[in-house]
């Protein structure tokens, strides 16, 4: 049997969508959020910091996040990254967008029983 691959190109497109739906539940900071990919896929995938730096700016700059500086007392400062509302909504677009494309490609790509 053939051993199932993750392509980087085809996740690199839903960098956003994954750091939304980290962000749903809690607020975090940058390591944490990585770390969260990393437990969430066994390690199986890890997107490389300045990927997820960029969807972070990305995503603050279209206000689907916020930025704040926690207020830690022992060790450097954290950025910590909160979902907006307009965040909630990109995020619940971006997943029925992923489905309709998910039914679309599986029609495609489905093997005929002919």
């Amino acid at each position: 049997m053939l051993e199932g691959r993750i392509s980087a190109d085809l996740l690199r497109g839903h960098t956003d969508t994954i750091v939304l739906g980290i962000l749903l539940k809690n607020d975090a900071y940058g390591y944490q959020i990585y770390k969260s990919i990393m437990d969430r896929t066994d390690g199986l995938y890890q997107l490389k910091e300045a990927t997820l730096y960029s969807s972070y700016k990305r995503l603050e700059k279209e206000a689907c996040i916020v930025a704040y500086w926690g207020d830690e007392s022992q060790g450097g400062r954290r950025k910590y990254y909160r979902i907006t509302d307009k965040g909630r909504v990109q995020y619940k677009q971006n997943i029925a967008d992923w489905e309709f494309t998910q039914r679309i490609l599986n029609r495609l790509l489905k093997e005929e029983d002919d």
